[in-house]
């Protein structure tokens, strides 16, 4: 995992997804103009994965209420997502486009794929709408995410990005107060 990705502009790809009942073309383009979450996990028909994509579902419409397009990602192909999304009661909840990555290019591009394995890592990025990442998490296999911490975690950078020379203290959420680092601050938390 390469945390220098930090504040860097995602690399050039493009990819088929699933999305909406159709194919659709995905590219580092299609994360510019919004905020966006690309969500990366091993592969579909799996244990965990299910768990965290329906949980994603589960609160799309309030990411979307923030302006947020997820983005879900896996090394298996468009064709494969489409599959699962027929045959999973949890998967035809998604709304959001399902990125095939059959070739590891997105997943090396990001620094999550399991070379030895041909898998991705599960690794959230919140990317701004520059195009620059701002939040890397990155889970071991066996331990899912939750939708709702990731929620808290796009509002604290939304609020950061438009309010310059204002932090978010641990555990922050909508509408408590923020931190403005300065020297009188110092030593005083």
């Amino acid at each position: 995992m390469n945390t220098t990705l930090i504040n860097t502009e995602v690399l050039p790809f493009k990819a088929s997804a699933f999305h909406n009942g159709q194919f659709v073309d995905v590219t580092e383009a299609s994360l510019k103009g919004k905020w966006s979450v690309v969500f990366f996990y091993p592969a579909d028909f799996t244990f965990v994965c299910p768990t965290e994509l329906g949980d994603l579902a589960d609160n799309y419409a309030e990411f979307q209420k923030l302006g947020v397009e997820i983005y879900a990602v896996s090394t298996d192909t468009h064709f494969t997502h489409k599959a699962w999304h027929d045959t999973s009661d949890t998967i035809s909840k998604i709304k959001y486009p399902m990125v095939g990555d059959p070739t590891g290019a997105i997943s090396r591009n990001f620094g999550v794929m399991i070379e030895a394995a041909g898998l991705a890592e599960r690794g959230t990025f919140v990317i701004d709408p520059a195009g620059k990442i701002q939040i890397i998490e990155v889970n071991a296999g066996g331990i899912g995410r939750d939708a709702s911490e990731l929620l808290r975690k796009v509002k604290a950078a939304q609020y950061v990005a438009s309010h310059p020379g204002e932090v978010c203290p641990a555990k922050w959420k909508e509408g408590e107060k923020t931190l403005s680092p300065s020297l009188d601050l110092v030593g005083k938390i």
